[in-house]
């Protein structure tokens, strides 16, 4: 038994100092790692809160700013219907005083016209006449 305690007293000069080396370095190297990791946590929660504080502003922003445009598309719109009320009043008014210059201006051609119809059936008449008195003229001469 005598290499077998060789070998212990090897492995337990050797081998359990070195491994007691490591386990330090190892414990050391794990209190290292979950203080980064807690650093980490603060960072990306402290990351997290400006964001959403940036999120919260440009949202409080956007509303401004789509509320200023509503109303001032409210405003044009409402400028727009004024001035087409306008416009269509105005042009409602000269429709109504064209139509009325034609209507005067039917009327009066209307009178011409029957007062020529008249004078042409007039004259038809006198034609008529006058044959009847030619052919009377020749049936007497």
């Amino acid at each position: 038994m005598g290499f077998i305690e060789e070998g212990r007293q090897l492995i337990q000069d050797f081998v359990t100092p070195e491994i007691r080396s490591l386990d330090v370095r190892l414990t050391a190297l794990e209190k290292s790692v979950e203080s980064l990791e807690a650093s980490n946590d603060k960072r990306f929660t402290t990351l997290d809160t400006k964001v959403e504080v940036v999120q919260k502003t440009l949202e409080l922003k956007i509303e401004t700013v789509q509320s200023t445009l509503e109303t001032k598309i409210d405003r044009a719109q409402a400028t727009l219907e004024t001035k087409i009320d306008k416009v269509q009043a105005t042009l409602e008014t000269k429709i109504d005083k064209v139509e009325t210059k034609l209507e005067k201006k039917f009327d009066e051609n209307h009178g011409q016209v029957m007062e020529t119809l008249r004078r042409i059936e007039t004259n038809n008449q006198i034609l008529e006449r006058l044959a009847r008195l030619e052919s009377k003229l020749q049936n007497v001469a």
